[in-house]
């Protein structure tokens, strides 16, 4: 039975917490430091709390250490995974390959994406450090992941969802490049998703002012049967910088569809945590944030749609054409609209976006929405024929907000009555803790057994904190038809009970087994060239149909993007089909 992992990023620790109830069987969140996010840190003191919180669902926490180290901070960084250690943490992601051989640790480490592994060379490298795990780039597709996972004896874990960088990750030095903040330290300045010109050697200007770096971001939700085929067995959801409910919509989704792979293959399958999650809103993942979404290179071929060069910012969904403006006094406009067909109504508070003359992306809040009307306060570069967005859907907020779904360990319970008085209960939960109480009812007959035994059962079945007793799953024995009057506050004690029980056993947790490191505390990690600023899979040439190779274009001759006085040279490796950006003379 192969368990499969959804994985959830946290930025702090109620984030974590949405996560575990929205159905994650793990979590990773970041330290103060050497998290590789440098606005995402938490202090110890919180992720202890949210590692006690997981663990009630046998959830796993990972602790990101996967900045590039100087070699003044490994000490600093070998004591963070100490305290991160007894704070309760299950392991850790790591980027410098000296951490895999601190051996008093004592927890499995994970190669990061920034260790940039897109080879099975790369992948047995790290698992021959000692990683139990390695957390493969983006850009690969099913048949070199199923190469991945078929050479290697640690996990394989995926990227499923979320923001996409365009240089292979770990690799990338143009934001250190332009700005002096490195990528490697948590810094980057996300200047792929500035805008540019893209110029040729004699100046002419091909493409003016266009987030010609600016990927759409990662969805593979309908692909998961085919990664877990492939043999990958962890799915991770990026995005350390993203608010609660982008990570509680996405995750929700995910989860419900790889409860629903599991679903139809039960004797295959089975999740990697435990508790069912029942109600709450439904998800969207197209009502929150994304650049549009891309499968990127999965199925093994090129194709053009892969940038979100015009948009590199949320727009939103679309609502429709702006058919005509009318000032109604002081800054305030009445906006009317021919609606796209099947969109959900406007909702006062709901959030638009336009897209400017110059490329800019403009939000404005509607202050009143009335079928195809809005109102709204001082809004420039509005005008007729314009495309309008709804980026945020107030009605979709309100009710992820207000309705977050819940989680529950079922529990099977047998309860028996002893001398007609006693009763002795015993709880196994679905993860294998076992549980028993014995109480004493006193001496008094209930007159109507009937009665008094279907109050013990809707007594029984309810919830109780994480806990879901179930009527099917709660089996009453009497000795010779007799039982104790019951009250139904004593009922309930006898179901917290049982629930606190419980609860001081640790719940049940994937464990995985970490390979000895051949490398030890003096390995160093994989080097990376300072001339190259990035390398892509992702090519500007092919995405603007300019191609010699694929496309049969024109040569177009050596090509630049310009940005702020900056020129920086592209080179095209046809052979393994890649997009380089260096430094180039001004």
């Amino acid at each position: 039975m192969r368990r499969l992992e959804l994985l959830a990023p946290a930025r702090n620790k109620d984030i974590g917490i949405a996560a575990i109830d929205c159905g994650a069987d793990a979590v990773y969140i970041g330290a103060e430091e050497f998290g590789a996010r440098k606005d995402a840190g938490n202090s110890m003191e919180d992720i202890a709390e949210l590692c006690s919180y997981a663990h009630r669902f046998g959830v796993r926490i990972f602790l990101t250490v996967n900045n590039l180290l100087r070699d003044d901070e490994l000490e600093s960084a070998h004591a963070t995974m100490l305290r991160a250690r007894d704070a309760g943490v299950d392991a850790f992601i790591i980027r410098d390959m000296r951490l895999a051989g601190l051996k008093d640790v004592g927890l499995p480490v994970h190669a990061s994406t920034q260790c940039a592994i897109h080879s099975v060379e790369d992948a047995l490298r790290y698992q021959e450090a000692g990683c139990s795990r390695v957390i493969l780039e983006r850009e690969l597709s099913l048949e070199q992941i199923r190469q991945i996972c078929t050479a290697v004896s640690c996990d394989v874990e995926c990227f499923v969802h979320g923001a996409l960088c365009v240089g292979y990750s770990g690799q990338c030095r143009l934001s250190e490049y332009l700005d002096g903040r490195s990528a490697d330290r948590g810094e980057c300045i996300q200047a792929c998703r500035s805008l540019y010109d893209l110029v040729d050697e004699d100046g002419n200007v091909l493409v003016k002012d266009k987030a010609l770096l600016s990927l759409k971001d990662f969805r593979l939700r309908d692909r998961l049967a085919d990664l877990v085929q492939a043999g990958a067995v962890s799915f991770k959801i990026e995005g350390r910088l993203k608010n609660l409910s982008y990570v509680a919509n996405v995750v929700r989704d995910y989860s419900m569809a790889l409860d629903d792979l599991v679903a139809s293959h039960p004797d295959k399958y089975c999740r990697a945590s435990y508790g069912t999650v029942t109600g709450g809103f439904t998800p969207d993942t197209d009502k929150t944030f994304n650049r549009g979404y891309t499968q990127l290179y999965l199925d093994g071929r090129r194709e053009r749609g892969w940038s979100s060069m015009d948009a590199p910012k949320w727009v939103g969904e679309e609502v429709g054409k702006i058919s005509r403006l009318k000032p109604l006094g002081g800054d305030m406009t009445e906006i009317s609209l021919a609606l796209r067909p099947g969109l959900t109504p406007l909702a006062n508070g709901d959030g638009f976006a336009f897209v400017t003359k110059s490329g800019a992306v403009r939000g404005f809040r509607g202050e009143a929405c009335l079928g195809s009307r809005i109102r709204c306060r001082g809004v420039e570069s509005l005008r007729e024929g314009l495309t309008l967005y709804r980026n945020i859907d107030s009605v979709f907020e309100k009710n992820l907000a207000h309705n977050m779904p819940l989680r529950l360990i079922s529990v099977h319970v047998d309860v028996s009555i002893e001398d007609g008085y006693r009763i002795s209960a015993a709880a196994q939960s679905e993860d294998g803790r076992t549980a028993s109480i014995s109480v004493d009812a006193g001496a008094v007959q209930a007159n109507d057994v009937s009665r008094t035994l279907s109050m013990l059962r809707s007594g029984l079945a309810k919830k109780s904190q994480h806990y879901s007793f179930e009527p099917g799953d709660i089996n009453v024995a009497t000795a010779g038809g007799t039982l104790p009057l019951l009250s139904a506050s004593a009922i309930n004690g006898i179901r917290r009970s049982l629930a606190e029980a419980l609860d001081g056993e640790p719940c049940a947790r994937v464990t995985e087994k970490s390979p000895a490191s051949r490398w030890g505390v003096t390995g160093a990690t994989k080097p990376n060239t300072k001339q190259t600023l990035l390398r892509s899979k992702y090519c500007i040439r092919y995405e603007l149909g300019m191609c010699p190779v694929h496309q049969g274009a024109r040569n177009s001759g050596k090509l630049y993007l310009l940005n702020n006085g900056r020129r920086l040279a592209l080179g095209f490796d046809c052979g393994s089909c890649e997009m380089t950006l260096t430094a180039a003379q001004n």
